[in-house]
């Protein structure tokens, strides 16, 4: 069956608050309208499979609020050594998630999910990248978390602000990094017949 493509009188519904997800789209002038997701995140040891996990429930939950539209949902995790490192809720958290990131390498899973106008899933998909930080100084760390800029955000930095300092190579997606991975989404709008072309 085919659906009503994505265009500026008919927007994709990205269930996400995110500013980061929403400049993304912006910067590739996709139409999109943003609605919040409520969805709370959650903490596991498969990275991948919880990330595409939450997308999708993210995207199901405002689905309801934006019926037949074509939706996305996306989570973005960070791993070390296995373990999964959210959003941190003080400086010293914070600090000490920054202290195990540094001179160090980790993935960013990104898990993103796209659901038909009908309601069914269209695509499922767990976007990963390398980055690797370079040694931080106390002094550095200290610095960095009083600018505010590690709250709210995934290993408590933010590669498309200050924390671009820290980062000393990725291999992958750098807008994966971001929130977000734009060539893997567009491919799948693309396959989904969300889009029949690109750019718009």
């Amino acid at each position: 069956m085919a659906f009503r493509q994505i265009q500026e009188t008919y927007p994709l519904v990205l269930a996400s608050k995110s500013p980061r997800r929403k400049a993304l789209l912006s910067q590739i002038a996709l139409p999109f309208r943003a609605v919040p997701s409520g969805i709370k995140e959650e903490i596991s040891n498969r990275p991948e499979e919880t990330a595409v996990r939450l997308a999708e429930k993210k995207a199901m939950s405002v689905l309801q609020a934006k019926k037949g539209h074509w939706t996305l949902g996306a989570d973005t995790l960070v791993v070390v050594d296995g373990e999964v490192l959210g959003k941190p809720e003080s400086a010293t958290q914070a600090t000490d998630m920054l202290r195990r990131l540094s001179g160090t390498e980790h993935r960013v899973v990104t898990g993103f999910c796209l659901i038909n106008p009908d309601g069914k899933v269209a695509h499922r998909e767990a976007v990963v990248t390398q980055v690797r930080f370079k040694e931080l100084s106390d002094r550095e760390i200290k610095a960095y978390v009083s600018t505010g800029e590690p709250f709210g955000k995934a290993g408590s930095y933010a590669i498309q602000g200050i924390g671009a300092f820290m980062v000393e190579s990725i291999r992958g997606s750098y807008t994966n990094v971001v929130g977000l991975p734009l060539c893997a989404l567009v491919k799948a709008l693309l396959r989904s017949g969300a889009l029949s072309s690109f750019p718009l």
